[in-house]
């Protein structure tokens, strides 16, 4: 019995992965709705994690190998930087403010702007780099606080209307770095373990062939389509966080 659930987890545990890593390479975020749920109803949570973290690197790595001339440097410079010191206030977050709450606002503001953007064609946009700060400065705190840092770059990248390959490659290139900060952390803290490392590899060779998919599906949508699926995507972030703040406030 236990060798056949054993086999099971072998087997499921990549093919999560792979469904994961297709989503986030064709939009270029998103995968934690995915991946992290439904790997701990297999694995531990301390397993699960760590697990998720280093095929984002590897997904940003190849990604950014094979798009490096769609990145918005500029902007990703800004963005990594900034998000550097909302770091230390995310964690400053996570340890004193009430945990459900913060987790409902945040919710509540996603799902505002996904709502607004999904019914309106054509909203706000910003015409260069200068807000950049801003928006990797919560991108870091909500990472530091919550391991969340897509929601502000999807907004974003939406307002600074990129295509959707300068979408996909410029988020990889922000992933890259603080996936790889956060990796290192659980290297240091001892949890990058054995089976962090075995499940890796049997999947590896799925998360490959899922990025070189979801790089095809992202250059065949058209701008329009593809921000449609993105601001849905940032809305079941919303509902997701506000399922929840709910579980742990009742």
């Amino acid at each position: 019995m236990i060798l056949a659930q054993a086999n099971y987890t072998a087997v499921v545990v990549p093919m999560i992965l792979c469904l994961a890593t297709f989503i986030r390479s064709t939009f270029g975020f998103g995968e934690a709705l995915v991946s992290v749920p439904l790997l701990a109803l297999l694995i531990p949570v301390r397993v699960a994690t760590p697990l998720a973290v280093l095929v984002s690197v590897t997904v940003a790595l190849i990604v950014v190998a094979q798009d490096w001339r769609h990145v918005q440097v500029r902007s990703a410079g800004w963005l990594v930087i900034s998000s550097v010191f909302g770091i230390p206030l995310g964690l400053l977050v996570l340890k004193s403010a009430p945990d459900a709450v913060v987790k409902a606002l945040l919710a509540m503001v996603i799902l505002v702007f996904s709502i607004y953007s999904l019914r309106r064609d054509a909203g706000r946009e910003l015409k260069n780099d200068r807000l950049a700060w801003l928006f990797g400065f919560t991108a870091g705190m909500l990472g530091g606080a919550y391991g969340m840092n897509g929601p502000p770059l999807v907004v974003y990248g939406a307002l600074r209307r990129w295509s959707p390959a300068h979408f996909r490659a410029t988020l990889q290139g922000y992933f890259l770095f603080a996936s790889a900060l956060v990796m290192f952390g659980y290297l240091k803290s001892g949890l990058w373990t054995h089976d962090v490392s075995r499940y890796y590899v049997s999947s590896l060779p799925g998360v490959v062939v899922a990025v070189l998919l979801g790089r095809a599906a992202n250059h065949r949508m058209q701008d329009r389509r593809f921000y449609r699926f993105a601001f849905v995507g940032l809305a079941l972030i919303g509902v997701t966080l506000l399922v929840e703040a709910f579980e742990e406030r009742w």
